[in-house]
């Protein structure tokens, strides 16, 4: 997962909701790290799950960075 978000290019990795750029966070690294393996997957958290905000970017631009990702990763 962090290979597709270190290849996201418009995403910005950043734990910051409400922003108007468009983000991505893996939290099983970031915001729930301090949790255990199993209280993270209790809060549905899994190592796989990225969470996506989606800012004011042309939604083209968005779902193209995200194929490019998915590809490079």
């Amino acid at each position: 997962m962090l290979r597709f978000i270190d290849a996201l290019k418009l995403f910005y990795h950043l734990a910051n909701i409400g922003d108007a750029r468009s983000l991505a966070i893996h939290p099983s690294t970031t915001t729930h790290s301090q949790l255990s393996i199993e209280d993270q997957l209790a809060t549905g958290v899994t190592p796989g799950y990225v969470r996506l905000s989606i800012g004011t970017e042309h939604p083209d631009d968005l779902i193209s960075d995200l194929s490019q990702a998915i590809e490079t990763a």
